[in-house]
């Protein structure tokens, strides 16, 4: 049987590597353009709909709020019923809601269809990174995984262009619509894929860890909503307090069920693995540090710079061009090289971009005191991204990438949401020079440490998950030899 699959995965690879990557591609820009597009409505979508700023808010946070906490259930899904059948109810879920959204007569039906959108979008990401460490092996994987990461960036490049441009002329609910095409895109491409061959063991897809399942989605969900909704109200809210509470008890819960479950839906085994452990805690310092820069500098430029919203979109975009030219070349580097070098220098590039941006002064001068630093800060992001998403993928077998993958990721958005609800503590409640100073040495710092996480914890030379016997140690619960210096 495990024969039959494997070469049922050869076969895979072999018969269409480039339709699996732009099929990876496409699923996931899905999800990536939905959350860089629907911001520019808001205003619009407020005025129609008469919900006050808290719509805005809910708009935003619902689809957040379901799509982090699922994360960890729709990699285990995608690693038990196989990538390409997930991906294809996540795509169908995503149009379905999006359409619902397009027409929602009100605030609730908008919301709830937001929120379904984020069920939807969780079972996109992590599918679509499994079926490519599947199909692609070695430094391949680690060129297409760059490939990935350039092009699903362009989403956040021409999601705000084309979103503005689509309220203006036509309407807010068109931005909903607008994601359609490129699933129903996506799903035509999907239906010349050789058969789904990349699932989990026998025994892992007839035993759904439904327990596991429970515990981890409420044990995101709590913090995740806490986080979100104590912004608004305030941490002391007894109803924030309730879901940080009884979502941290879940999440230990969680834990201690999964080390006692026969078949886990978490293998904590995967944490024995050393390149998945020092990937996933250099990703909590980059991504909380990326979180925090990300939502300041255009928040600077308009407020402090007194510029329009269309130049504080325009200040972001070299961060998107440098992926998008960089990141695949990128990849092949680090496939080659190993991915130590890149993670331990890109965080120290991107901090000395936030560094640069201390030159602050008012009156703010945007193309000189920002620009460069955001420039800087694209070309060090480039650096990590690639290899950071490789090293975490890259001794874990591929029977058991969709919850790999799903890790990480929900790792750096609860990363980015914590960075965030401490962001009024950091500026001191006022957005002023000496406030947005004290958050870009917040940044570095966290930048700092995850470089040395990743010069430390790394391993010199090529990971040691490109050999096909350590995965199959890892798949089969024994711990690999020591990684190749």
């Amino acid at each position: 049987m495990a024969e039959a699959r494997t070469t049922a995965e050869g076969q895979t690879a072999s018969r269409g590597p480039r339709l699996v990557l732009v099929v990876a591609i496409l699923a996931s820009f899905v999800a990536f353009l939905d959350g860089s597009i629907v911001n520019v409505a808001l205003p619009a979508i407020q005025h129609d709909l008469r919900g006050g700023v808290t719509l805005q808010q809910w708009v935003v946070d619902a689809y957040l709020l379901t799509l982090g906490s699922l994360m960890l259930v729709a990699g285990s899904l995608s690693d038990t019923f196989g990538r390409v059948a997930i991906l294809r109810a996540g795509l169908i879920g995503f149009a379905a809601m999006s359409l619902l959204a397009a027409f929602a007569p009100s605030a609730g039906l908008l919301i709830t269809a937001r929120a379904l959108q984020g069920v939807a979008a969780a079972l996109l990401v992590p599918s679509s990174l499994a079926l490519i460490t599947a199909t692609f092996k070695g430094a391949a994987m680690a060129k297409a995984i760059g490939t990935w990461t350039a092009w699903t960036g362009v989403a956040f490049l021409i999601g705000p262009l084309a979103g503005g441009a689509l309220v203006d002329a036509l309407s807010w609910r068109w931005v909903f619509g607008l994601v359609v095409l490129p699933v129903l895109v996506t799903l035509v491409l999907m239906a010349r894929l050789p058969r789904d061959a990349h699932r989990g063991s026998d025994s892992q897809a007839a035993h759904i860890d439904v327990p596991g399942a429970v515990l981890a989605a409420l044990g995101l969900a709590g913090p995740v909503y806490a986080l979100i909704e104590g912004q608004r109200v305030g941490f002391g809210d007894p109803f924030v307090l309730v879901a940080l509470i009884g979502g941290l008890l879940c999440l230990a819960a969680f834990v201690v069920f999964e080390r006692r479950a026969v078949h886990p839906m978490l293998p904590l085994r995967l944490f024995s693995v050393r390149s998945f452990t020092v990937g996933n805690l250099a990703t909590i310092g980059i991504y909380a540090a990326t979180g925090l820069g990300t939502l300041l500098i255009p928040l600077v430029v308009q407020e402090i710079g007194h510029l329009p919203a269309t130049v504080s979109g325009l200040v972001t975009l070299p961060v998107t061009i440098v992926s998008l030219l960089l990141a695949s070349f990128v990849g092949g580097l680090a496939g080659r090289y190993g991915p130590r070098p890149f993670m331990s220098a890109g965080p120290f590039v991107t901090a000395a971009g936030f560094l640069w941006m201390l030159t602050t002064r008012e009156p703010l001068d945007v193309w000189w005191q920002i620009l460069p630093g955001v420039v800087l800060f694209g070309l060090g992001m480039t650096l990590t991204v690639t290899p950071l998403t490789s090293t975490v993928l890259s001794e874990i077998a591929s029977t058991e990438a969709g919850i790999a993958s799903a890790v990480n990721n929900a790792i750096s958005r609860v990363a980015g949401l914590i960075a965030v609800a401490f962001i009024g503590v950091i500026t001191g409640g006022v957005l002023d020079i000496a406030g947005f100073h004290r958050v870009l040495i917040v940044v570095a710092a966290l930048l700092v440490v995850s470089g040395i996480v990743s010069f430390v914890g790394l391993p010199k030379g090529r990971p040691a998950g490109t050999s096909s016997a350590t995965r199959d140690q890892i798949a089969g619960g024994t711990r690999p030899g020591p990684p190749v210096k």
